[in-house]
């Protein structure tokens, strides 16, 4: 191998593609034991959250864990996170039903769209573009999100058919049709909400590990226990149901029929016919999820993402590398093969019980407190997204960027412009300046200094100003004309040495510039006297 870190085949290049090779020959046997137990963890909760969130795409229980297992063994390679799991999402499922409406074949057919899009902009290193996604933006979608898809598992609680998708109409149909909830399906999820509330504070409340033997070791049984509490309620609302059912009592709503076995890798045109001190790379995360999607598609899956619970659970668990994300994918490929007849009798109220209680969190009241202390403008976008997102999810995300992108446009479009003084007038820019600026800063300089009687001369502060384009200069060139014909002067004070090379190289007439304002003024200041 060529170690030249020039080279575009060099080690240091290869590592950069295939971050396995950073921390692979450093793997040691306690790391082993570490991304075991992480594994496991993350696996035993991977499993129900898979089978819910297929519910929420409108897609079988199978095509959960079809999506769930492809993401460990591709981010092992190419993921530059020890913490990150990728598999299917509460807000990827729901984005997946309102553009395939629940259909599979499509569903298979946008993961592998979804991930050439994401490959090429992780090739082509776009992942710049997603900074204009601004934080007011993804909350406002991701509090509705949330909304969304848990009123919608409000029917599942209640054994409720017929409910409509649109969400108004879920709402009103909802409460329209509570006379028919079923006793079966409210009682036990009712009891799954409960049990996965309380066994979610214990963990919030768990103290420190200091303490005697016997407390650590409770302490470790808790946690593990209120760690996989979605995997023990699935399991445990199944026995209950699979009891009622083979007495002849079918009191609850089952998931029914699913497929067994391990999705058959195919050519996709023929199943179409049919935090830890690290940093993380954008556009290798991004090439990681493309590359996921692509080769998900082949497996019948549909789009993934990172999931925020999972990843949580892997970190906290002590995982140490991506290798974790490997023993996650075999328990759900072994759910695949030798699990699929159990599934059969899980309740749909308990799978509506996982998915409220992980989408509960996403719902953050407290930040519209703090964007009024902070910043009451990004409530616009907020609002705007939120709202938007009811009508149709990518709605509301193409809505908040619209207006994020009007507040920066206003922002360029019209900079803080800091009038003092007198006699000659000192303007501070306190932003930079560029062509949508330009009739805003000849309107002030008119108004404050060329219009008035008599006219006065203007210190103009770039200190701030880092860039400029030649529509700025073409229109300080009109300016500078004007204050000759007035009989004053426009002078320039501190401007960057690029800005200043920019200046020169126009040749403009009468430019003057000093490096201080100070001395700007003294130079206006005997001007004046000498008139």
């Amino acid at each position: 191998l060529n170690y030249n870190t020039h080279s575009c085949c060099s080690y240091s290049t290869l590592k950069a593609w295939l971050p396995i090779l950073s921390w692979l020959p450093k793997y040691n046997l306690r790391w082993l034991q570490m991304d075991l137990l992480a594994g496991l963890t993350v696996g035993l909760t991977t499993v129900p959250q898979a089978l819910a969130y297929a519910e929420v795409a409108g897609l079988p229980v199978q095509y959960g864990l079809y999506s769930a297992f492809m993401g460990g063994f591709i981010y092992t390679l190419l993921g530059t996170s020890k913490d990150v799991t990728l598999g299917p999402t509460a807000i990827m499922s729901l984005l997946c039903f309102s553009v395939v409406g629940g259909q599979p074949h499509r569903a298979v057919l946008l993961s592998l769209l979804c991930g050439l899009i994401q490959a090429v902009m992780a090739l082509l290193r776009l992942g710049f573009l997603l900074d204009f996604i601004s934080y007011p933006v993804i909350k406002g979608f991701t509090c509705a999100a949330a909304v969304t898809i848990g009123f919608g598992q409000v029917k599942n609680i209640l054994g409720l058919k017929g409910i409509p998708q649109q969400f108004f109409l879920e709402v009103y149909y909802t409460f329209y049709k509570i006379p028919e909830a079923r006793t079966g399906d409210v009682v036990l999820g009712l009891l799954c909400l409960t049990l996965l509330v309380m066994l979610m504070f214990m963990k919030t409340s768990l103290g420190s590990d200091d303490g005697p033997t016997s407390y650590r070791v409770t302490r470790k049984i808790v946690w593990a226990v209120a760690t996989m509490r979605n995997a023990l309620i699935v399991v445990a609302a199944s026995l209950v149901a699979f009891s009622w059912d083979v007495s002849g009592h079918h009191v609850f709503t089952i998931t029914g029929k699913t497929t067994q076995g391990s999705p058959t890798v195919q050519y996709f045109f023929l199943s179409s016919a049919s935090q830890n001190d690290y940093r993380i790379n954008a556009n290798q995360e991004l090439l990681a999820i493309g590359v996921t999607n692509i080769m998900g598609s082949f497996v019948s899956a549909y789009p993934v993402t990172g999931s925020f619970g999972r990843t949580a659970v892997n970190s906290q668990t002590g995982v140490c590398t991506p290798a974790g994300g490997i023993i996650t994918s075999a328990i759900v490929l072994l759910s695949l093969a030798f699990l699929m007849p159990a599934f059969y009798y899980i309740p749909k109220a308990s799978l509506a019980a996982v998915i409220i209680c992980a989408v509960a969190p996403m719902v953050d009241y407290r930040i519209v407190t703090k964007m009024w202390r902070i910043s009451k403008l990004d409530l616009f976008p907020f609002i705007v997204t939120f709202l938007m997102s009811f009508w149709e999810v990518q709605y509301g995300i193409i809505g908040g960027v619209a207006v994020s992108g009007v507040l920066l446009l206003y922002n360029t479009a019209r900079p803080q412009i800091k009038v003092t003084g007198r006699n000659v007038l000192v303007m501070e820019l306190n932003n930079g300046l560029s062509f949508p600026a330009t009739e805003y800063l000849s309107h002030v300089i008119h108004t404050q200094a060329l219009q008035v009687s008599p006219p006065r001369s203007v210190v103009l502060d770039c200190l701030h100003v880092s860039v400029i384009d030649f529509t700025v200069i073409s229109e300080l060139r009109d300016l500078l004309r004007q204050f000759k014909l007035r009989d004053v002067r426009l002078v320039f004070s501190r401007l960057q040495p690029s800005v200043l090379e920019m200046l020169l190289a126009a040749d403009l007439q009468d430019f003057r510039y000093t490096d201080s304002v100070d001395a700007a003024l003294q130079m206006e200041s005997h001007s004046l006297l000498d008139d």
